[in-house]
């Protein structure tokens, strides 16, 4: 279907709505109420989520025509000239607003508690002459000054490496015929601790930067020259790729392949420290294929992303938020961590970070242990570096167990630790695969067939979340561990497909993706819209990650004209305008950003009173629709359907802590309440927290939003 320029109007731009996410990152890192290492840590997510960023969208972007209209995954219509431009203006105001804060508030504040960052010129005496014998002894070593003229070309700069930049004059006659003028280029090294602690012991900790030392001794570093002007620079490179399967016999090899490219990728942003003279930033910018737009002079240390190592020092725990430790429930410890019998007694719910992931880590130990197992199927997206999962899949093979594990290898940026685990699981006798040609396998599944006395059972563990312990503890996802034999069917038939290309005849529970995902959402959605026209019961509450794909987007606007009353729960990128007259006044659109990230996708439809729950590991995206192997998949037990509902949804929606409301211009208003879902939800898992119900639609208490005006006729507003 062709969007109109009008109907353009009803979508936000998805590489818009992304930054306005990040924008979210960063008000956390603004917020008081945080304890001072909290909002620091704000400050390097902001940094690490701005390096993907521009490593593959805006990598992809600055690939198009600038007059190409961007695709219809959104509807938006915009031209990439647009998009770029959007994205150079809101990027230089936040990345500005970032180091504002650095500077100002948190570096401040954390001075104040004996936590201080120096300047390595500022440090004298004593103190400077350790500080230079640990530069000679444990840094000059590793370090390589290099001098650019026609005999020593330009080095190749990698990506998001550190190196410092200066200009060189020469000290009088040089028997080496240096040039007189020259620019010098010293390659942070990666490996070095970017913090060198100041020497002195004694209350609090004090650094200076790496880069910073080493500017201190640049002229020892070029011998023979002055060095007077100098700066520090970084680089970041596109580092997508696609595969082309059909062309090549060993997927692996090919992925390999790719990675060693992607060292050598176009460049797309240059960072550059603030004060460089001019003569110094022509010398640099010369050297790199970028647009004034593409180059961000900043006032701090590049990449905050190296203040996780302070968010993580030993002591200042009133900076930080309390540790908490993530329950095992009370139906685990009834059956003594008999996973087998607990599950045979009824589904298991499990809500993470608050509940632990510990229990699904010891479902596959005690599968790979139990002589009564004969096999297990597993899917891996992002398993981490150290899997305890992949150690007992391992283990269980090495044990005569049948056990398939299907490997996505295209999980970005955990390509190399994926191809790595596939060795090791493929060494230890298991049967591994890489999916389906051209698609992504991002369902989260697990299969253990069991001989039982009564007969051979298939326990299943699904999920919205990745089989990785680390993450667990930081990503709110939920999953389910049932021996529900339909869905084991589901399981059995999804695993086929995957590994020999069987097409079930039918799905029974699940619902599958590419095969028709889409349809469902869109039927389902259309579902509540005829309940609401026949006067039945009808609610929509979908709590996602994104929200892009246009077909979904107008079928929401179409439930919301009927008078649907609709709750989205989007963490991140969302392309529909809520609130529109006529077509989006029953649409409220809500995002939470706190101290667990939200993952988990879970959809409630009121479906004329049977009130159906389901569990995803796909966001309402095409690449999900489309491009991914991704489930969906019911609750039916009525004792967890009510926990989704009156717990996971109703304090997501009750949250006026965490929470920003979208206009629908576009910008998002936070919420400055008490009600903190994170805590609830902790307080809940232990025993110590109140149950609440889903709140209705006329009675929530959460602050209104002020009026936001009506879209601009032409593009996108990003504010």
């Amino acid at each position: 279907m062709s969007v109109s320029m009008a109907e353009s109007e009803l979508f936000l731009n998805r590489e818009l709505s992304w930054l306005e996410f990040n924008a979210r990152v960063l008000e956390e890192a603004r917020d008081p109420r945080r304890p001072l290492l909290e909002r620091l840590k704000f400050l390097a997510i902001f940094s690490s989520n701005a390096d993907e960023f521009f490593m593959i969208r805006v990598a992809g972007l600055q690939q198009r025509d600038p007059n190409e209209v961007s695709s219809s995954e959104s509807g938006d219509r915009m031209t990439t000239a647009q998009i770029l431009s959007g994205i150079s203006t809101r990027t230089h105001q936040l990345v500005a607003d970032q180091y504002r804060l650095l500077r100002e508030e948190v570096l401040p504040g954390l001075q104040k508690e004996g936590l201080q960052l120096l300047r390595a010129g500022d440090v004298t005496g004593r103190d400077a002459e350790r500080l230079d014998h640990h530069f000679a002894r444990d840094i000059q070593p590793v370090l390589t000054p290099m001098a650019i003229d026609p005999a020593h070309p330009f080095p190749h700069i990698q990506n998001r490496q550190l190196y410092i930049a200066t200009m060189l004059r020469a000290k009088g006659q040089n028997r080496l015929r240096a040039p007189k003028i020259c620019l010098g280029i010293v390659p942070v090294p990666g490996l070095l601790s970017r913090f060198v602690r100041v020497p002195p012991e004694g209350a609090g900790d004090a650094f200076v930067t790496l880069e910073d030392l080493i500017a201190r001794h640049l002229e020892t570093l070029f011998g023979g020259f002055e060095a007077k002007e100098w700066t520090v620079f970084r680089l970041t490179r596109d580092q997508d790729f696609e595969l082309s399967e059909q062309d090549s016999e060993d997927l692996v090899k090919q992925i390999q392949s790719e990675l060693a490219k992607r060292r050598r990728g176009q460049e797309v942003r240059l960072e550059i420290g603030m004060g460089a003279t001019d003569r110094l930033k022509e010398a640099l910018f010369r050297q790199f294929n970028l647009q004034t737009d593409d180059i961000y002079e900043v006032d701090g240390p590049l990449n905050l992303a190296a203040f996780w190592s302070w968010v993580a020092l030993p002591g200042y725990a009133p900076l930080r938020e309390p540790a908490r430790t993530p329950q095992v429930s009370e139906r685990v410890h009834r059956h003594k961590g008999d996973l087998f019998s607990l599950i045979r007694s009824g589904d298991v719910l499990l809500h993470h970070p608050y509940e632990s992931f510990e229990t699904v880590v010891e479902f596959i130990e005690q599968a790979a242990a139990d002589p009564n197992v004969l096999a297990l199927k597993q899917t891996l997206y992002r398993a981490g570096r150290n899997s305890p999962i992949v150690t007992a899949l391992a283990r269980a093979a090495e044990r005569d167990k049948q056990v398939t594990v299907l490997i996505e290898l295209q999980a970005r940026f955990d390509e190399e630790a994926n191809i790595e685990w596939a060795r090791t699981l493929e060494r230890a006798g298991a049967h591994v695969v890489y999916g389906l040609p051209g698609l992504k396998t991002h369902c989260k599944v697990s299969t253990v067939v069991r001989r039982d006395p009564d007969r051979l059972r298939r326990y299943v563990h699904l999920s919205s979340g990745n089989y990785n312990p680390t993450t667990a503890r930081i990503y709110t996802d939920v999953s389910l561990m049932t021996c529900d034999e339909v869905l084991g069917e589901d399981a059995a038939a999804l695993f086929d497909m995957m590994t020999g290309y069987v097409q079930p005849v039918r799905w029974n529970k699940m619902r599958v993706a590419p095969h028709g995902l889409r349809e469902w959402v869109i039927e389902t959605i259309d579902r509540e819209r005829a309940h609401c026209l026949a006067g039945r019961p009808a609610r929509i509450v979908a709590k996602l990650n994104a929200l892009v794909d246009s077909d979904v987007i107008r079928a929401l606007y179409r439930a919301s004209r009927a008078g649907v009353p609709i709750d989205l729960i989007v963490r991140g990128i969302c392309c529909l305008r809520p609130g529109l007259a006529g077509t989006s006044e029953n649409i409220r659109v809500r995002s939470i950003v706190g101290r667990y990230l939200e993952h988990s996708r879970i959809f409630y439809f009121a479906n004329g009173g049977a009130n159906d729950v389901y569990v995803s590991s796909a966001d309402w995206m095409p690449r999900n629709f489309d491009r991914r192997v991704e489930i969906v998949f019911p609750i039916e037990d009525e004792r967890l359907k009510t926990r989704f509902i009156d717990e996971v949804l109703a304090s997501a929606l009750l949250d006026d802590f965490n929470v920003r409301v979208l206009r629908s211009d576009g910008s998002y208003e936070r919420l400055n309440g008490t009600f903190n879902a994170h805590e609830v939800l902790e307080k809940l898992a232990s025993g110590a927290g109140r149950t609440f119900s889903l709140p209705s639609r006329e009675a929530r208490p959460v602050q209104p939003v002020s009026p936001s005006p009506a879209p601009a006729p032409a593009t996108p507003a990003v504010s």
